[in-house]
């Protein structure tokens, strides 16, 4: 076929502190010739999670992305052309691509390349039926081990992990309270999210929200933020309480590998027979199709709630990351660059 322009977006430096602008380098080139095996796709729309700062500094789960290199996003795209068995012209694909135009994919990484059926919400399968919506469906379902009658606290409870968590939990019958910025947030997350209370972190202290609300201790707590909010949550557990470690976002600015605020309050899982674990979506794929459609019921009932915070045009994949490190963002972050045709 022609040759294709692509613009892209390379990764130029390590980030120290927060993400700048500067890190990332604007590219123009074509796209190379598919070998077998392969398939070229056109970009649709990108995910922006927290895990993504990891992914530029160091090896994490994922090695870290090379200097010089493609940023990467879980996103989707629309087949353009294919060299692969199985999929074909116009089909709808997700994966770990590049922040560019076009990727070619061999279906390599820890995504590999999945065929979406036709005419999925690209949105829709990027957020709450994504690797954000899993990673709160297991999180609290299997992790936390939420029960009938639980008092479950989850901080970031804006974000698009930490609002879906609250609100799984809030089906299983759990008493659900969230900790977010801003007043606008806490009042989605009781109005819109069916949360029973939210804690506003900017505008309340944390420590006597946590006490008012739950007076008997926190019997479940998703933690996305780390820090001084996790330490004050640690020192109000129940007895046989879990403490599911999500992601730390209030900590990922730091220095390579260094918690800013370490907690003190750790002794408290002993004095309450009490456990802490982390985990990875990952761990649970084979799961994932037994999640989604659990999932789709939900939100098709009304019982999830899908707040996307959707951002426009490969130009502003930059700004639309910092965005995640500075609580602009209200909701699961996308950027969409193209509707399917």
């Amino acid at each position: 076929m022609a040759e294709l322009k692509n613009r892209q977006w390379l990764l130029a430096a390590r980030p120290h502190g927060l993400i700048k602008e500067t890190d990332f380098k604007w590219n123009e080139t074509t796209v190379p010739a598919l070998t077998d095996g392969q398939v070229l796709v056109r970009n649709l729309a990108f995910s922006f999670d927290p895990t993504q700062r990891g992914w530029m500094s160091m090896d994490t789960y994922i090695p870290a992305i090379p200097l010089g290199q493609t940023m990467k996003a879980g996103a989707i795209g629309q087949v353009v052309e294919s060299r692969r068995p199985g999929f074909a012209k116009g089909d709808l694909v997700q994966g770990l691509f590049g922040w560019e135009d076009y990727t070619v994919q061999g279906g390599e990484g820890l995504m590999g390349l999945q065929k979406l059926a036709a005419g999925t919400d690209p949105l829709l399968a990027l957020s709450l039926l994504g690797t954000t919506g899993l990673t709160a469906y297991f999180g609290t379902i299997s992790v936390g081990q939420v029960k009938q009658g639980d008092t479950f606290v989850v901080s970031g409870a804006a974000g698009a992990t930490g609002s879906v968590a609250g609100m799984i939990a809030k089906i299983k019958g759990c008493r659900v309270i969230g900790i977010a910025g801003g007043s606008e947030k806490c009042s989605w997350l009781i109005k819109e999210a069916g949360f029973d209370a939210a804690i506003d972190y900017k505008n309340e202290n944390v420590r006597e929200g946590l006490a008012r609300h739950c007076p008997k201790g926190i019997d479940v707590y998703f933690d996305n933020v780390g820090g001084e909010i996790l330490d004050l949550a640690l020192a109000r557990l129940a007895n046989r309480a879990r403490v599911v470690l999500c992601g730390a976002i209030s900590q990922y600015n730091e220095a390579q590998g260094v918690a800013a605020h370490p907690p003190k309050n750790y002794f408290n899982l002993i004095f309450r027979g009490a456990r802490m674990e982390g985990f990875l979506v990952f761990h649970f794929a084979r799961q994932f199709p037994q999640a989604i459609a659990e999932m789709s019921k939900w939100y098709s009932e009304g019982k999830l709630k899908n707040k996307i915070d959707l951002q426009h045009g490969l130009e502003n994949a930059p700004k639309t990351i910092i965005r995640l490190f500075t609580g602009a963002n209200f909701g699961k972050q996308l950027l969409k660059l193209a509707d399917p045709q």
